[in-house]
């Protein structure tokens, strides 16, 4: 019986057909990332406006002074996830990652499932991130007394419709993706190194603001009737229980809960291993370190945030802004604005080359169009599907209220940490001679841990939220049955762009 007619749900790749059978061809992607290249990939997706008002929000409505122990407590989590991703990304280094990790593990059907939950999460991710960077520019250019022509204005700076600053930044970084590896690689170095400075100044000028009397209470739990008119907009463990709380330890649980979303990012340096000198080794460190990197930047301003200024009077819509002028550093604003500017660039550069490999790699795969897995030969990179998605990117982002469906993204990203949680544990069983450069310890334990804190965190996630999320997938499953299933190169069907070789290969 011909491989390629076996039942799609029991078709996997092979280890070796995941990783070097593209190696030197058409459809391969060309080295360009080095170890401090992918420790600088993480911190620019992590990293985004969200550190200047996570902390402060957070403090005022949820944890206090316990903050601080939520981004300790978001953090350990994140890292159990990160191992995991290590370990996998060690063994299987291509671009891919979560999505190649799971044809191997599970089989196809899952990673289909995985890959079109990476499609939605990181296209809409790229779509809100612009969004919200029109509005900071926005602010910061109002700030520094920029004004615009009346008609101008009114398409700047909006949270829905048509808005000139958000289709300027989705272009740019469009066509510098599009450029190469490269191309984007030095934008990335400058943005980040600029963007660090920023956060540096906050950190150091608020620290000589900074009051020890801020930390010393936590304030006692506070319970919060869940309301039962809104149903849909309630969390689920809310929904279970009938109340949830505020302040106090739960308070400081819950806390963690949102924290943990500012760290999701880190398993896009995974994308970037086909393109790794050395990725079985580098993409690990790259992983572990941008996140304990990134870990101890967020905790540093959220001592700052919380020691300047008592919880209670926090301003929720703009904390550190707010804490700033109270201490007399107004010119700190313009720092915060500048910050926030570059964070998020570096966050949509980010999502773009990760959500343009995710694709390309499906695209060779056969489950996506196989024209949509071309290297340019001029630029070395996947400039069609990169365009492609710089173009969806757009109309997404101009035409839907897309900040409405920023918990999409948290949902997709906790999905795909359950999936490769419980990868590394059956590929241990099933594949206990892989060669990986990196090895998740503690193993089982580690990966269970992961788990379950990634099911803590959706069951926090509103009904709505997974109504959105079950209805994309479903819609995924149609479009697996109708295109990917019959088109998958390991269904035996031969496609024109692919190397004639390649369809041999994949026949017994």
């Amino acid at each position: 019986m011909r491989e390629g007619h076996s039942p799609s749900i029991a078709r996997r790749l092979s280890p070796s057909e995941a990783t070097d059978r593209w190696t030197g061809a058409r459809h391969g992607l060309p080295k360009a990332y080095g170890q401090a290249d992918l420790t600088v990939l993480g911190i620019g997706v992590m990293i985004g406006a969200g550190i200047f008002s996570l902390a402060g929000r957070q403090a005022a409505s949820m944890a206090g002074p316990g903050v601080i122990l939520s981004f300790m407590i978001a953090g350990i989590t994140s890292l159990l996830v990160a191992f995991c991703f290590a370990e996998l990304s060690s063994a299987l280094p291509t671009s891919g990652s979560a999505y190649t990790f799971t044809y191997v593990i599970f089989g196809e059907v899952w990673a289909w499932t995985v890959g079109w939950a990476l499609v939605m999460e990181l296209l809409i991710a790229t779509a809100v991130v612009a969004r919200v960077w029109s509005l900071y520019a926005a602010q910061m250019l109002t700030d520094f007394g920029a004004h615009f022509p009346a008609p101008l204005a009114e398409l700047t700076g909006r949270v829905e419709g048509f808005d000139l600053f958000t289709l300027f930044i989705l272009v740019l970084l469009t066509i510098v993706v599009a450029l190469g590896a490269r191309v984007g690689l030095r934008a990335l170095w400058i943005i980040v190194v600029a963007k660090l400075m920023a956060i540096g100044a906050v950190i150091v000028v608020g620290a000589t603001h900074f009051d020890k009397r801020n930390l010393a209470a936590i304030p006692a739990p506070q319970a919060r009737a869940q309301a039962a008119t809104d149903t849909l907009h309630s969390p689920l463990l809310g929904l279970l229980s009938g109340h949830t709380s505020a302040f106090g330890w739960f308070g400081i649980f819950a806390a963690s809960a949102a924290i943990t979303f500012a760290y999701i990012g880190f398993d896009v340096v995974a994308t970037a291993a086909e393109e790794a000198e050395d990725a079985p080794r580098s993409i690990p460190k790259g992983i572990i370190r941008s996140l304990v990197i990134t870990t101890i930047i967020y905790i540093s301003v959220a001592v700052v945030m919380v020691g300047m200024i008592p919880y209670d009077r926090i301003d929720i819509e703009a904390p550190l802004a707010d804490a700033f002028r109270g201490a007399g550093e107004g010119f700190m604003v313009h720092i915060i604005n500048i910050g926030a500017v570059l964070g998020l660039t570096t966050v949509v550069l980010v999502l773009l080359v990760g959500l343009t490999r995710v694709m390309f790699s499906m695209a060779r795969d056969g489950l996506f169009p196989h024209r949509l897995a071309k290297i340019n030969r001029s630029y070395h990179s996947p400039t069609r599907v990169t365009l492609i998605i710089g173009g969806l990117a757009i109309v997404l982002a101009e035409f839907v209220p897309v900040l409405t469906l920023e918990p999409l993204v948290v949902i997709g990203s906790l999905f795909v940490f359950v999936v490769v949680a419980a990868g590394v544990i059956r590929m241990r069983r099933t594949m206990p001679d892989l060669p990986r450069g990196f090895r998740v310890p503690l193993s089982p334990g580690v990966p269970l841990a992961s788990i379950a804190a990634c099911l803590w965190l959706l069951v926090n996630l509103q009904l709505i939220t997974w109504l959105y999320f079950i209805a994309w997938m479903a819609f995924g499953v149609l479009v697996y049955l109708v295109y990917g299933r019959r088109n998958s190169v390991l269904a035996g069907i031969s496609a024109a762009p692919f190397d004639a070789g390649i369809r041999g290969r994949h026949r017994r």
